[in-house]
């Protein structure tokens, strides 16, 4: 059993997708920090300094606190903010992914063109006799 689970667990494939996990949890960091970080304050600032962070809707009634006070103190808040922050992050992981994975896609399709002259011999010469006979 040892011996099959060391198999398992030290496959081509299974080491490839934990390092794209890694690096994909790495790359939602990064994302997540520029969206924080430079998206969000460009956008609060052409907003007239809207922080989205701190956009929420206390269902018990007031928006007094700000919104980490007022969701320390227990109250029922709904932080849509947060959630358009998040959003965005997403919408921008997804863009790169999205850019990636094309990537990857037309240069595996590349590799599968094959050029004349890798062919092997005999279907070029079957082409050519099908030419000629066609002439």
């Amino acid at each position: 059993m040892l011996k099959q689970f060391k198999e398992f667990a030290f496959k081509g494939n299974l080491i490839d997708m934990a390092v794209g996990i890694i690096i994909g949890g790495a790359f939602a960091t990064v994302v997540k920090s520029l969206v924080d970080n430079v998206f969000m304050p460009v956008l609060g600032n052409v907003t007239a300094g809207v922080n989205f962070a701190e956009m929420y809707y206390n269902l018990a009634g007031g928006n007094e606190k700000p919104f980490a006070e007022a969701k320390e103190a227990g109250l029922p808040v709904i932080g849509y903010g947060q959630f358009i922050q998040d959003a965005i992050a997403f919408i921008i992981l997804a863009f790169v992914v999205f850019l990636l994975i094309k990537k990857v896609v037309a240069s595996l399709e590349k590799e599968k063109e094959v050029l004349p002259e890798e062919r092997p011999k005999q279907e070029l010469l079957l082409e050519e006799i099908r030419d000629l006979l066609r002439k």
